[in-house]
């Protein structure tokens, strides 16, 4: 036995060296690797702007720099990609920007902005070109800012409206006897309509109709005027798919060339004048933003104006650049309200909503900062339910006309597995010392005087919900109750309605917020800075990243969105603010 043990022992130590020695390596290679040096772009260079690696607004910073050296993004976020944008204009080394193959993850407002910071580059004289194998509709519109565009000719087009779709499980949940009891206010709180309906009640296709047309208006408009195609005639191209092919979208307009990447590339070294037997001299918008972003800046100025990002679902704890969490939501709110230096702050939003509670929380740190020094809140894609509830008390509110917004409603969701465990041949007994001791079971039929205290519970929180708005929005509550009750507002539509000031962007609200602090000359700093401890910084290791694309692989993507969708809503804990359903838009 002490034989067996000694080399159980050996076979231990050995082990436990190979795992030190590997995680050795991997520290010295990300801090070796991190010290490259800074990006050198040539004279006569072209930038190439692809995006498949940017999603959020804000790449986030963490005050462990472990946690950075580890962490799988590019520490890039879509402001920096602005920023390297507004850069370029005047970098006389940049003679343009190529948008290659953009296959990019942002929503419709973030493509938006990017789309507002192309437009602007152009009028330095500079040139804006656009080639793909195929176009998604959210894709076009970025690149129709580009002129010429090119596309493959045995490339696509899909160029067809906007639709959004929702499955229903009423049938399933009788079926399987899982049960999810759904206890809501707002007509419009269809979040939950899915667990109590076998189809779209006419409310929830009333507001799903307007909005998707409203965000669709915005759209075309702005493809009309890049493209010299009127909107009346854009509709006509897509109900009729008149530009499902190159040649068909070359007729209609939508693009200008039909050719391979080898034509688009000797057409940028024409414009650059290089031969054609050259490479012509090129760099990443990540790289080139990375440069800007590093590179310090001469300003006098001692003013500041704060920027605190509020990305993802609303939870608790201390959250991260997907999670707005009331612990680094809280403390960057307080950390800007402390400081001398900064004078206004900008909370930037892009948030479908989440915990009533959280939202609550945080709610108030902005009540509070707004007494010291003035908000301004910028939408982004959404600021919906729970991130409306955070922006509505701020001084000013901007959003664009395509941000989903508003959604000011509340809902509960218990789930029941009383009649599964019935089919299955389980009893569930309770003994309890008081009536209501047991509260709430998922093993046991929801008892009637449970609903009407989780009832009660959020009618207390809508009705507090829509208090703050009328606070913050000087309206009555009528005046919001009207405009609440759930729906889902585009930001065009919420200006006319009063729960958004004025249509613009982040820059927008940073001059905004500027001139409400009387400032002039100022810089900006971002918040939030996340605390992450080494468990986290664990969890961001290569190899801890492989059962996400391994589950992808076996059960296919749209299986695994499923899937996901499955555990958000699990862990969805206490009453939401959340937006009604989700519109994902290719």
């Amino acid at each position: 036995m002490k034989f067996l043990g000694n080399v159980l022992a050996t076979i231990i130590g050995i082990f436990i060296f190979f795992m030190l020695f590997f995680f050795g390596i991997l520290i010295i290679g990300a801090i070796f690797g991190g010290e490259s040096e800074g990006v050198s772009v040539k004279s006569n260079s072209v930038i190439e702007l692809n995006l498949e690696d940017i999603k959020n607004d804000y790449a986030g910073k963490f005050k462990d720099p472990w946690v950075t050296i580890f962490s799988d993004g590019k520490n890039i976020g879509l402001t920096d990609i602005i920023n390297a944008i507004e850069d370029a204009k005047t970098d006389d080394d940049i003679k343009g920007i190529s948008i290659l193959n953009d296959d990019s993850q942002l929503g419709m407002a973030q493509s938006k902005a990017l789309r507002d910071a192309l437009e602007d580059f152009k009028k330095s004289g500079k040139f804006v070109l656009a080639y793909a194998n195929s176009y998604s509709q959210k894709e076009y519109y970025l690149n129709s800012v580009a002129k010429p565009i090119y596309l493959n000719p045995v490339g696509d087009m899909d160029f067809k409206g906007l639709s959004s779709e929702i499955m229903f499980f009423k049938d399933f949940q009788e079926k399987s006897g899982i049960k999810m009891e759904v206890i809501r206010h707002g007509k419009y709180k269809s979040a939950v309509e899915p667990f109590l309906e076998n189809k779209m009640s006419d409310a929830n296709r009333e507001q799903t109709s307007a909005l998707l047309n409203s965000i669709w208006n915005s759209v075309a408009s702005e493809i009309s005027k890049s493209r010299s195609i009127s909107v009346p005639k854009l509709n006509e191209i897509a109900n009729g798919l008149l530009a499902r092919t190159p040649e068909m979208a070359k007729t209609q307009g939508l693009v200008d060339i039909v050719a391979y990447e080898d034509v688009y590339h000797n057409a940028i070294k024409n414009l650059l004048k290089v031969a054609k037997d050259e490479d012509y001299n090129k760099v990443t918008i990540l790289d080139y933003a990375k440069k800007v972003a590093t590179t310090s800046k001469n300003t006098d100025a001692n003013d500041k104006i704060a920027i605190i990002y509020a990305q993802g679902e609303i939870r608790s704890g201390e959250g991260d650049v997907d999670v707005i969490g009331e612990g680094s939501m809280r403390r960057s709110l307080q950390d800007a309200r402390k400081d001398k230096n900064i004078k206004a702050i900008v909370l930037r939003i892009d948030s479908p909503g989440g915990s009533a509670l959280t939202s609550d929380l945080i709610w108030r740190e902005v009540e509070l900062t707004k007494k010291v020094k003035p908000v301004v809140v910028s939408m982004g894609n959404y600021a919906a339910s729970g991130g409306y509830y955070i922006a509505c008390n701020a001084n000013k509110i901007f959003a664009e006309n395509n941000t989903i917004t508003g959604s000011i409603g509340v809902f509960g969701i218990l789930p029941n597995f009383s009649q599964l465990t019935k089919k299955i041949g389980i009893n569930v007994e309770q003994v309890k010392t008081h009536e209501n001791a047991a509260r709430y079971s998922p093993f046991v039929p929801l008892d009637e005087k449970l609903k009407a205290v989780t009832l009660e519970e959020i009618e207390h929180i809508y009705k507090t919900f829509v208090t703050h708005v009328a606070q913050g929005r000087k309206m009555t509550f009528a005046q919001v109750d009207a405009i609440a009750q759930g729906r889902v507002w585009a930001g065009s539509e919420a200006v006319k309605i009063g729960l958004v000031d004025k249509i613009g962007g982040l820059n927008d609200a940073i001059h905004e917020a500027a001139a409400l602090a009387k400032t002039n000359t100022y810089s900006t700093q971002n918040y939030p800075e996340y605390e992450k401890d080494f468990n986290d910084l664990l969890a961001n290791l290569p190899f801890s990243k492989s059962k996400e694309s391994f589950i992808k692989e076996e059960i296919g993507e749209e299986n695994y969105k499923i899937m996901q969708e499955v555990k958000r809503l699990q862990a969805q804990k206490g009453v939401q603010a959340m937006m009604p359903f989700e519109i994902n838009i290719k």
